[in-house]
């Protein structure tokens, strides 16, 4: 019974439907190529956008463990020097 509706209504509709077929197979063609465009031209965008992100992230995170670095080894050896300067001598080559 649903199987001759439908084939009634599209002998009704049949002109309507074969007017617009090739707007039909338009839009198919169309979502098709604008699916498979926009997923090759996301990923290659993401995967740039990505690698350039991790590398400036990485690039930045390097250069404040350098500088953390270098302040806490200014930091020690200004501490050593003032250790040295109160107790006058180094403890390893001190005079007998």
């Amino acid at each position: 019974m649903i199987i001759c509706r439908i084939f009634f209504t599209l002998f009704l509709f049949k002109d309507i439907f074969l007017s617009n077929m090739k707007y039909i197979y338009l839009s198919i063609y169309l979502s098709i190529y604008l699916s498979i465009y926009l997923s090759i031209y996301l990923s290659i965008y993401l995967s740039i956008y990505l690698s350039i992100y991790l590398s400036i992230y990485i690039y930045i995170s390097f250069i404040v463990s350098h500088t953390a670095f270098t302040v806490m080894s200014f930091i020690c050896s200004s501490f050593y020097q003032i250790i040295t300067d109160l107790v006058g001598t180094t403890g390893f080559n001190r005079d007998i």
